[in-house]
């Protein structure tokens, strides 16, 4: 489905829908799957298993970037910069990880114009929807676009391309993603928690790191947790030797080969996380915004020599 300016709405309409029934998922047709379990399950978590793929970009997406029918390298600096402000505002690992998950199931069904600043807008859209959903303390959409940003959009454009995307997600913002298992497969491994903060911790690294590569576009959900596990236990020798095989016992669905793939993917990573040097976490000064409309700025190809870090205006 093409973007066109006809889709736009205005912004008092993406305010008005967007009500906490949805955004949770109590209505009908809203997602599932939450970070922290307070009763897990094999149960509950086979059921996140087997609708993970509900959540995903379609089968066909990752070989239209091979087919270089889609840039992957414009995607690639699209989560480089997500990742980027997800550091310098302090933001949660899921944050950056649904704002990626949501910029790939809108590609993965919809065009954008050819042009250098769409995919900037989208990325700002995906990432202010995930902050809403997950941060308690926002930016204002003029500070959330930092660290590199070549334009400048307004508030109410961010708020169109926010009702594009959530129309396109059919408003199914609480994605199954990899954080979903975490919890539960440490738990798997470590029943006693001595070493869940850690592995979580490293667990967490390696599945941000994976979004800008797009060879985990065909790994599921499920199987990046835990190939991610195996990896992150790999390096704590007192816990028991992890296989794909018994990574696959975890849970009904879980799928060794996959598993076993992606934790063949995920040995490079492990390399280059390993190499880099720990990024630089700016001082964090955050406080509550309301979620109203603020000054409007006219898109530029630069960013103002300073801007504050968060005000109250969206």
């Amino acid at each position: 489905m093409p973007f066109t300016p006809s889709d736009h709405a205005s912004c008092g309409d993406l305010l008005c829908r967007e009500d906490a029934s949805v955004l949770t998922g109590d209505s009908p047709g809203g997602a599932v799957g939450l970070v922290e379990f307070p009763d897990e399950s094999d149960e509950s978590i086979a059921g996140l298993i087997a609708a993970e793929t509900d959540y995903s970009p379609g089968f066909d997406y990752p070989d239209r970037f091979r087919s270089k029918s889609l840039d992957s390298v414009a995607r690639q600096e699209a989560v480089a910069w997500i990742l980027k402000v997800h550091v310098y505002y302090g933001f949660r690992p899921l944050t950056a990880y649904l704002a990626v998950n949501y910029l790939d199931r809108f590609l993965s069904s919809h065009r954008l114009p050819q042009n250098e600043w769409a995919l900037q807008l989208l990325s700002v859209a995906c990432l202010s929807l995930a902050a809403k959903l997950e941060e308690t303390l926002l930016p204002s959409l003029l500070d959330l676009q930092v660290e590199g940003a070549k334009f400048i959009f307004e508030p109410r454009t961010i708020l169109r391309m926010e009702l594009l995307v959530l129309n396109a997600l059919n408003w199914r913002l609480r994605s199954v993603t990899p954080f979903t298992f975490i919890n539960f497969f440490v738990h798997k491994i470590d029943p006693a928690g001595k070493y869940a903060r850690s592995l979580v911790s490293r667990v967490t690294e390696i599945t941000l790191a994976t979004t800008k590569d797009i060879k985990f576009l065909s790994h599921r959900p499920s199987s990046l947790a835990a190939a991610s596990i195996i990896c992150a236990t790999d390096e704590v020798k007192d816990l028991t030797f992890v296989n794909p095989g018994i990574a696959a016992s975890w849970c009904t669905g879980l799928i060794e080969e996959g598993i076993a793939d992606c934790y063949q993917s995920l040995k490079q990573v492990i390399v280059d996380i390993t190499r880099r040097e720990p990024p630089m976490i700016l001082p964090q000064l955050r406080v509550a915004t309301p979620m109203n409309m603020g000054p409007s700025v006219s898109s530029s190809s630069s960013p103002p020599n300073k801007r504050r870090k968060l005000n109250n205006n969206c």
